[in-house]
């Protein structure tokens, strides 16, 4: 455990120790700086007025010191100003920030907003990854295999694969080799496993089976990526993540349909882990 983590643990066990949590809090009134974030208490209702209530937002600008894996602004569902008041936030203090499932309408204001800035957008998965012109991403020599079953899954995928980047990772990426032509896996797998790599994400839709027979033939863990791709009585990711979940193969694991923040996230902690170990035996 790092010291950020030990920080934040012992923080909470005080909080929780003053009594009802927040309790300390709940006549505060405060101003973020460093962003366009406003705040008004909750426990002062008489200030929130149509005219002077700012919703608030609070990115995690701490987490990947503590966590190891970065804060992400979830786009779909956001106003572009809070995308661009959380994005600026996050550049204050890290220098980066990484927008998922961007609208298509907030594209060009990102850009207008962040010109000084470097912005790097991924079209296949709707990312957008804003960094500082000084900014450069650290290097883990963790290694990602991505693969995935058929292009209409690649969206899940590549954005996947853009997380476990942005986590330092090196990545390697399979796309349309599903087992409605199996023989098109055999070549590009065995090179992916020569290639050394620590995790293997396997995205899918439909039945879902590919994770199952990837996981049956690699010794390295295979994290299962069900896609919202198929039609019918299982469709909309329904029946992938059961198949997936229902593996006789082990060393599958399962992240959420269409979630490739997550699998990106759990396959990039895993690489890491397996490059610290890989550094240590080596000294």
């Amino acid at each position: 455990m790092n010291h950020k983590s030990d920080e934040q643990i012992e923080l909470i066990s005080q909080l929780l120790g003053e009594g009802p949590f927040g309790q300390k809090q709940q006549h505060e009134q405060a101003e973020r700086v460093g962003g366009s974030e406003r705040f008004i208490s909750s426990a002062l209702p008489e200030l929130q007025t149509e005219s002077s209530f700012v919703i608030e937002t609070r990115p995690d600008t701490g987490r990947e010191e503590r966590k190891g894996a970065p804060e992400i602004i979830y786009g779909a569902g956001k106003e572009t100003a809070q995308v661009i008041a959380m994005a600026n936030s996050l550049l204050a203090a890290t220098g980066r920030a990484i927008i998922s499932r961007v609208r298509p309408e907030a594209i060009e204001p990102l850009r207008e907003a962040f010109q000084g800035n470097t912005v790097r957008i991924r079209e296949a998965s709707r990312a957008i990854v804003i960094t500082k012109p000084d900014y450069v991403r650290k290097r883990t020599e963790g290694q990602v295999g991505v693969i995935s079953a058929g292009t209409s899954d690649i969206p899940a995928a590549d954005e996947a694969a853009l997380i476990a980047e942005e986590m330092g990772c090196r990545v390697s990426c399979i796309y349309d080799v599903g087992v409605a032509g199996l023989h098109r896996l055999f070549k590009p797998l065995q090179a992916m496993l020569h290639e050394g790599v620590d995790v293997i994400i396997v995205a899918a839709g439909m039945d879902g089976a590919l994770p199952s027979v990837i996981a049956g033939l690699v010794p390295v863990p295979v994290i299962g990526l069900p896609t919202s791709i198929g039609y019918g009585f299982g469709g909309n990711g329904v029946a992938a993540l059961l198949s997936m979940l229902q593996t006789c193969a082990p060393g599958l694991a399962v992240v959420n349909i269409d979630n490739g923040v997550g699998a990106g996230i759990t396959a990039a902690l895993i690489a890491n882990r397996v490059a610290q170990a890989r550094e240590h035996q080596s000294q």
